[in-house]
């Protein structure tokens, strides 16, 4: 239920008189401007023009779309003003230096699940705002370990418009009210229940799956007839965001691993500006987020576009994969889930 607090309001009560929080409110809050007029471009869909048409360029290993640029572009005019040092994004190769004097530095990924635009399918933005590292290359302030994170959202365009925010206190859900242009709180404090019945994978890769893999998400089908003594549901969006969005209302575990098509050794999300954000914002709700060997926010970059394997979600789940790593050949364990060519690699 809401508590009828704008988001201005929500910032401005947590920075109260601090400087420092006053600049990753105001970073939060351009983003947020930018967030509002891509959820608008993105509702009006093919009135907008072909938001779907690819530009003949990559987003990683996708092709890029209209939409990505568009997103990009929004994002980077609302920051220029901002107290923020330099920018990356998924449809940059190098990052922005706006002004290295400015403390803060953003990561962001513009549209997740851009291909899904055609469908009218759940999209949505992720940001990261990080502590800039003074000097001449901006590249520097995004080889941190996620847990220097000061902010971390994203936003789901959806039936509704939706952000998950978190500034380190507590991760918060709010809805985008469209006729006052603002987004209200409905979620306060947001907990992720430790257990769940429910994941999230893209079973049509499991051809190019490891055997470990294979057998884990095998013993979750098997259902109370297996080892896991109960029965699971799957759910899959093709967008991070919103299944990461599902887990944070009611619980379940998110998987992209390593698989063995070519390019996917370390999986597909991005370690900097999508793992991280998403990563803080669960850690936040009393989850967990791991590559299956360590917490994802532990991880220390080594360049800005760098991919991780990601688990992520109720803290049960996600410590129950880790344990797997850990003791493969544990009690009641068939046979390694992680080894040489496991489900999470390095």
């Amino acid at each position: 239920m809401t508590d009828g607090l704008d988001l201005e309001a929500y910032l401005e009560r947590w920075a109260a008189g601090d400087a420092g929080r006053r600049d990753i409110a105001a970073v939060v809050a351009s983003t947020v401007s930018a967030i509002i007029e891509i959820s608008r471009v993105v509702s009006m869909g093919p009135l907008a023009g072909a938001l779907g048409a690819p530009t003949g360029r990559k987003s990683g290993v996708d092709p890029q779309k209209e939409i990505d640029l568009i997103a990009n572009d929004l994002i980077v005019d609302a920051l220029k003003s901002a107290p923020v040092a330099a920018l990356t994004s998924e449809e940059l190769e190098a990052p922005l230096l706006f002004d290295k004097t400015k403390p803060l530095a953003v990561a962001v990924d513009p549209i997740d699940g851009s291909s899904n635009i055609d469908a009218n399918t759940s999209i949505g933005t992720i940001f990261t705002v990080l502590p800039a590292i003074a000097g001449d290359d901006p590249a520097k302030s995004f080889l941190q370990p996620g847990h220097r994170q000061v902010a971390a959202g994203f936003a789901v365009y959806g039936p509704y418009t939706t952000l998950a925010l978190t500034v380190g206190a507590g991760t918060h859900l709010f809805t985008l009210d469209e006729d006052k242009g603002i987004f209200i709180r409905t979620a306060h404090s947001v907990l992720i229940p430790s257990v769940t019945s429910e994941y999230s994978v893209n079973s049509s890769n499991y051809r190019h799956w490891d055997d470990c893999l294979k057998i884990y998400v095998d013993d979750l089908l098997r259902g109370r007839e297996g080892p896991r003594g109960k029965d699971f549901n799957m759910r899959w969006t093709a967008s991070p965001v919103c299944d990461i969005y599902r887990i944070l209302n009611r619980g379940g575990i998110f998987l992209y691993p390593g698989d063995l098509r070519d390019g996917y050794g370390m999986g597909r999300l991005r370690l900097v500006y999508e793992a991280n954000p998403l990563a803080m914002i669960i850690e936040q709700a009393g989850g967990g987020a791991s590559s299956g060997r360590e917490r994802i926010v532990d991880i220390v970059p080594e360049h800005i576009h760098q991919r991780t394997p990601i688990i992520a979600g109720s803290r049960a789940e996600v410590d129950y994969i880790e344990r797997l790593h850990r003791e493969p050949h544990g009690a009641g364990e068939r046979s390694p889930l992680f080894n040489k060519r496991g489900l999470f690699r390095n």
